[in-house]
């Protein structure tokens, strides 16, 4: 495999369990990686704390794949991945939010689109007949992934630490709804992309080609233009010529 270093950065309100319960997650799943002697040098996990403008500055510079991987119609991407892709990061994503406009503009062939649509996402919420389940019995990889939030290999053997993370991904104890944003349905989908992300990055004239075209597309997304199109379709709002009289 070729070395990979995945920096997160996130922040959670104080009352959001799940979103605090994840981020302990990352950080734990990084020190069992970061100290397994087999992968040292292949992989490196690392959780940027205080995540704000200041320290993404660093981050949209020096990163080569954008992550954009919020659930299809949730529209939880947002301008973080214009900032990435104006710095030659290619976006690795669902069809959410502002990577369908990211595609348009670059075309899918250099960006790596995985996932359900928003019809299926949609229609999954409609017909409510999604069953995590189903794929937790059926996946064996999916089935390992899940076990160990639960036998304490993330938690120095505490098997209730993230149980409650375990329960929203496979019943309705700590959620609404099982698996609420369909992570399990896109794993296989996104592990994919993630072959295809090496199998390109080793390919160096190809990745310096999708970088430079990211670059070179990303002038859609300037302030002016959708400041303009606010004012165009939301406020609908007519130019005024402001006169000004020399003294």
């Amino acid at each position: 495999m070729y070395p990979r270093t995945f920096i997160f950065g996130a922040k959670a309100a104080a009352g959001y369990q799940i979103a605090k319960l994840t981020i302990k997650l990352i950080n734990s799943v990084a020190e069992v990686i970061n100290n397994d002697k087999s992968i040292r040098g292949k992989i490196k996990v690392v959780f940027i704390e205080d995540y704000k403008v200041s320290n993404a500055e660093w981050i949209f510079a020096a990163s080569d794949v954008s992550e954009q991987i919020s659930t299809a119609s949730k529209e939880a991407s947002g301008t973080g991945n214009m900032k990435f892709m104006l710095n030659g990061a290619v976006t690795l994503g669902t069809m959410d939010g502002a990577n369908v406009e990211i595609v348009e503009e670059v075309g899918e062939e250099n960006a790596f689109i995985f996932g359900l649509s928003s019809d299926e996402v949609i229609g999954y919420e409609k017909r409510r007949d999604y069953q995590p389940m189903e794929i937790f019995n059926s996946d064996q990889d999916i089935r390992m992934v899940l076990t160990q939030l639960i036998n304490g290999f993330y938690s120095h053997n505490n098997t209730e630490l993230f149980r409650p993370l375990y329960n929203s991904l496979l019943n309705t104890q700590c959620t609404q709804y099982a698996d609420t944003y369909f992570i399990l349905k896109d794993f296989r989908s996104y592990a994919e992309a993630q072959r295809r992300v090496e199998e390109a990055y080793r390919d160096e004239k190809r990745w310096a080609r999708m970088a430079l075209l990211n670059v070179a597309h990303a002038g859609k997304f300037s302030s002016d233009r959708t400041i303009q199109e606010y004012v165009d379709d939301i406020w609908k709002l007519e130019k005024i010529t402001v006169e000004l009289e020399e003294e």
